[in-house]
């Protein structure tokens, strides 16, 4: 089984989950089907190229030779997942939210929301000048080292103004909480890069096992820890029907 998928953010919820609210993010994902298989022995390595929502125009010829070698219709977003024996898969396969288990953990990767041109201020967090009145420099960069070394040098690296947002992002070790194989729904804990729609790749966290198994320690620290309360609970009531004994016996 490919462990990840391709999915697009619907939005962000809550749910109530073992008797707590969850903020969590609701993501289509899948159906995703095989348009390539690479192999060590033709390309180097071995992977399979998925496809996800299907694209219904603008496609050249090049491409639609390629998803017509594969028989499937042309897809709108493609990525590639590395597995270790591509001839497990075949052609045209399809995969489907249920890849994932719930409690699972994964990670999303996918470009976080474009700012446009920002200043130093939102961008980095400067500090900035005084605002009060009087004050020529409210959120201005400062100075930038026009003469360090030559005049009108600026060293490589300046923080400055400039396009923000828009980057790769990658949040790591979101727990799955819900799996919807029939609306192919994945609803994680937490958020994932980027607005609504925004194309995101899910692949399985590399700390998955040792997060589980955090987790259920955890239950079962917790189910220990109530179960004494229960009994203590149990002993005091059982103390209090008890009748109390007259101090000094039989007269």
């Amino acid at each position: 089984m490919l462990k990840g998928i391709l999915a697009k953010k619907v939005g962000m919820t809550q749910i109530l989950f073992e008797g707590r609210v969850e903020p969590v993010t609701v993501l289509q994902a899948g159906p995703c089907v095989v348009t390539q298989i690479k192999t060590k022995d033709i390309d180097g390595y071995n992977a399979v190229q998925v496809g996800f929502i299907e694209k219904k125009k603008n496609v050249n010829k090049a491409k639609a030779g390629h998803f017509k070698k594969a028989s499937v219709t042309p897809k709108l977003f493609l990525r590639e997942f590395r597995v270790e024996d591509a001839s497990k898969f075949q052609l045209g396969q399809t995969f489907t939210a249920d890849v994932f288990a719930i409690n699972d953990y994964l990670n999303a990767t996918g470009p976080d929301k474009g700012r446009g041109f920002q200043g130093v201020v939102k961008r980095f967090g400067f500090k900035g000048g005084p605002g009060s009145h009087g004050s020529n420099f409210h959120r201005a960069p400062g100075g930038i080292g026009g003469r360090v070394r030559v005049a009108g040098h600026i060293w490589k690296g300046r923080r400055m103004p400039g396009h923000m947002g828009m980057e790769t992002k990658t949040a790591l070790n979101l727990q799955v909480l819900l799996v919807d194989k029939d609306e192919n729904i994945i609803l994680v804990k937490g958020s994932v890069p980027g607005s609504n729609s925004t194309m995101l790749v899910l692949k399985a966290s590399k700390s998955s096992v040792r997060l589980i198994g955090r987790d259920e320690k955890r239950k079962a620290e917790e189910s220990a820890r109530l179960a004494m309360i229960a009994a203590k609970e149990k002993a005091e009531k059982e103390k209090k029907k008890t009748p109390v004994k007259p101090a000094g016996g039989k007269k």
